[in-house]
């Protein structure tokens, strides 16, 4: 025994290494909780009056101002289950003139037992929602309690992009396109498909895939100045990516990948392949992605125009510097503050940040 102890402590520490994040610590930043008593926070959304409507991931849709929190009613039933919940919400383009508010859920309508990600609008009037409509369901139903993605954004003309991650099945969805799951999608804002999607005219396909390979996409934003569609989607062990979406790319998954299975032992042993989408950035050790959002005003000084990504598994917002379209540089801000779920900008400029078990909190800097 007394042999085998130091090699046991080798073992365990090499594998506490190998599990840290190498990222440094920015400490000339704070926070302030603007929201508390929030579980998963997965997404929220200002509205014009200074309001917040925030998602709960268990089912619930809350209304915050001035200090008070309220649940709006009319939610239809939320499947939940896993990661699979109430997740993404955002404001239709020209939410002043027709009111309309758009969110990503788990539903158990359609084919087959469990549920999918689902998309849909709605009105809000006197703390209940109105006028609800599915605008896409994923297909079909599963029991897995995985990958549903998804996050909402609209682009400068007015398409509604969504991501659906592969649901547990990276064999079969991620690389057909005759199959939901696994990919980037995009409609119009009433959920008709534009004729100009890469694949509409392709036999059997499911018309509103924008890209396709992708795995468990958690993050999406749209670039203040190029407009493109930036997305992140959560790798295996190691692999968690960054990516500009194009229309009808494959950005490779499960065929290449940084990652490996997490029993150690791999799924894949080539990282790029022709026709294949190379990743603008990628982590390993894995950080978890969820939620991201440009610096795009004065209120941050030199930081306006970096990126932050929320990092679940380490628990701090990772700001990342570019230069040329690449991550030069990237720094923990809220070191330690819990599982950072949700990233936004508010119409005030600041970046504010949802926390599990915590709230919504808004960045400060020193």
């Amino acid at each position: 025994m007394k042999l085998r102890l130091p090699i046991i402590g080798l073992i365990l520490t090499s594998i506490l290494t190998c599990a840290q994040d190498k990222n440094p610590t920015n400490t000339k930043n704070t926070h302030e909780v603007i929201v508390s008593e929030l579980n998963i926070p997965w997404g929220f959304t200002f509205l014009p009056d200074g309001a917040m409507l925030i998602t709960e991931k268990a089912g619930q849709l809350i209304h915050f101002k001035s200090g008070k929190k309220t649940e709006i009613s009319g939610l239809p039933e939320i499947y939940v289950r896993g990661q699979g919940g109430f997740m993404d919400i955002t404001l239709h383009p020209n939410y002043k003139d027709n009111s309309l508010i758009y969110f990503s859920y788990a539903s158990s309508d359609g084919e087959g037992d469990g549920g999918n990600t689902t998309i849909a609008s709605a009105k809000l009037n006197d703390m209940t929602l109105t006028n609800w409509k599915v605008l896409y369901k994923a297909e079909p139903n599963s029991r897995k309690g995985q990958h549903f993605g998804s996050r909402l954004q609209f682009d400068k003309d007015g398409y509604l992009f969504f991501s659906v991650g592969d649901r547990g099945n990276r064999d079969e969805n991620p690389q057909d396109i005759t199959r939901d799951c696994g990919k980037i999608y995009r409609i119009n804002d009433d959920g008709t498909i534009p004729i100009d999607n890469p694949f509409y005219e392709q036999a059997n396909a499911k018309k509103a895939i924008y890209s396709y390979g992708h795995r468990n996409p958690q993050g999406m934003t749209i670039h203040p100045k190029t407009d493109e569609i930036w997305t992140h989607e959560h790798g295996p062990k190691g692999g968690d990516e960054i990516n500009i979406i194009k229309a009808g790319k494959n950005y490779g998954w499960p065929v290449i990948s940084y990652g490996v299975n997490y029993s150690g032992t791999k799924f894949t042993d080539i990282t790029e392949k022709e026709g294949m989408e190379q990743p603008l950035h990628y982590w390993d050790p894995s950080i978890a992605p969820s939620g991201m959002a440009f610096i795009n005003s004065n209120k941050y000084g030199d930081w306006n125009g970096n990126l932050l990504v929320g990092s679940l598994k380490f628990q701090y917002l990772d700001m990342c510097t570019l230069k040329d379209g690449k991550v030069i540089k990237e720094e923990r801000l809220l070191d330690g503050i819990g599982r950072v779920r949700s990233v936004e900008q508010g119409p005030d400029g600041y970046i504010y940040v949802g926390v599990e078990n915590l709230g919504i909190v808004k960045l400060l800097r020193q």
